[in-house]
């Protein structure tokens, strides 16, 4: 059972746990052997916990002592390395930070914890926490588990690949514009990016834009993200806008009573569409119409007036990059990396741009509310081709050759609004890798979007599909 345990999803291996068919202590060293023996191809792991072993076996006493056990009692997790663990580094991704090692646990870690959760590794991701590719001075460049050549995404692809390549069954990134979501889909498994203000941010740097920002569960199965995100959602009375959050009910609470009424959606709004990816929405859409959903092709207007891309970049930079000349002042230039360098040089949005974007932030918003008086979901693509090579600053899309930042054209407007969006595998390219799709519902309705998450797995082909290490 041992070789089989790091295929196992937590909720899985904590039915072993609670059962006693298997000790925390197994769980754990079998998820560290698979450490040791595919990340050094994969670098995804930072730092890993050299508590981890002595916390599964004080949870393996507690199993045997009868007492009470949490819903992860004893399932290893991994956190990216901007998200705060208390005694663990760190380090963000920069020689910056090099060493950091917090006093306290994110709030996130803390409930995961809390619940009976063994903090195994940190993982890896771009400097500061952006970039589209995983890749810094300190730790280097992480590599897709389903070919090496290509790259797990950012800002959160050291955690996709590390739970894609069986390093671990469950883990938190964050997502400023796809970054939950796209390593996700470049790596077959499934994310969470819950309504801005669930969960709460505290213990994670960067904060800023922190209407932008989000922590998420990431997953290789949909009850895996019901239940990591039941846990972590709530106010925490530190992150003033996890205390606005609306009704919770832990994602179990859906109760419609008629057919999910979903729209999907490629083009336009979101820029270009890679043809396989397009197949996919589409595939994805008959595949919920097949289960009884009423299903439609829907536009919406609001996209195509204001591209939600350059509406992000405008508001963004403004607010960020103050907080990178923070971090970096006083430090030597062979001290950053790409990243930090180019938001430093990009020049200030003007005032007038600034507050055009804002109006156009607004009207997107209300476009979304608009779409969703009727309907329950939108379908779309999660980035509009599948993993890419590593290093491209451009990629060709349908024939045409644009910026590699457009890989974040259709997972950037959740952060400007705030929705939530699922990412989930349904798809495969023609060369092996995953494609996955978007699933979008009006704000605080998760339990609408884990449903359907749930009902698009039951009918996936390709969910039980690993990378061959």
């Amino acid at each position: 059972m041992t070789s089989e345990l790091i295929r196992y999803d937590a909720t899985r291996l904590a039915e072993l746990i609670r059962t006693r068919q298997v000790s925390p202590v197994e769980v754990v060293q079998a998820h560290l052997d698979r450490i040791e023996a595919v990340d050094p191809r994969v670098n995804a792991i930072v730092t890993v916990a050299d508590t981890a072993l002595a916390t599964a076996k004080a949870a393996e006493a507690a199993v045997m002592a009868g007492g009470a056990l949490g819903p992860l009692h004893g399932v290893p997790f991994t956190v990216k390395d901007s998200i705060d663990t208390a005694g663990v580094p760190t380090q963000r991704g920069s020689p910056i930070f090099a060493g950091r090692t917090p006093d306290a646990d994110a709030i996130s870690v803390a409930r995961l914890k809390g619940a009976g959760g063994i903090l195994l590794a940190k993982t890896n991701l771009p400097e500061f926490s952006y970039g589209i590719e995983s890749d810094n001075l300190l730790s280097g460049r992480t590599n897709n588990p389903w070919n090496l050549e290509r790259t797990p995404g950012g800002s959160s692809g050291g955690e996709s690949a590390a739970i894609a390549a069986g390093m671990s069954p469950l883990g938190l990134g964050t997502d400023l514009a796809i970054s939950v979501r796209g390593p996700a889909a470049q790596t077959g498994i499934t994310s969470l990016k819950a309504t801005h203000g669930r969960v709460p941010m505290t213990g994670i740097w960067p904060r800023a834009p922190r209407r932008f920002w989000h922590v998420g569960p990431m997953a290789r199965s949909v009850r895996d993200i019901a239940l990591a995100y039941s846990l972590m959602a709530g106010a925490d009375g530190a992150d003033a806008f996890s205390s606005s959050a609306g009704p919770f009910d832990g994602g179990t609470g859906f109760a419609l009573t008629r057919p999910l009424r979903i729209g999907w959606l490629v083009e336009p709004g979101f820029g270009p569409i890679d043809a396989e990816v397009a197949a996919t929405v589409r595939t994805a859409a008959d595949a919920f119409e097949g289960m009884g959903a009423t299903v439609a092709p829907v536009r919406i207007p609001a996209l195509e007036r204001d591209f939600a891309l350059d509406v992000f970049s405008r508001l963004h930079v403004m607010e960020m990059k103050p907080a990178f000349a923070e971090a970096t002042a006083g430090r030597r230039d062979d001290e950053l990396y790409r990243m930090a360098k180019t938001m430093l040089a990009l020049p200030d949005t003007s005032m007038a741009d600034y507050v055009d974007a804002e109006q156009a932030a607004d009207r997107l918003r209300d476009g979304f509310a608009d779409y969703f008086k009727r309907y329950d979901l939108l379908l779309t693509p999660v980035q509009p081709v599948p993993a890419q090579k590593h290093g491209l600053s451009e990629v060709v899309i349908a024939g045409q050759k644009v910026n590699a930042l457009y890989l974040m054209a259709s997972t950037v407007p959740l952060n400007v609004t705030g929705l939530p969006g699922m990412s989930i595998r349904f798809g495969t390219s023609r060369d092996g890798m995953p494609i996955g799709v978007q699933l979008v519902s009006t704000w605080w309705a998760e339990s609408t979007l884990l449903h359907a998450a749930s009902m698009l797995e039951s009918a996936s082909a390709v969910r039980d599909l690993h990378p061959s290490f």
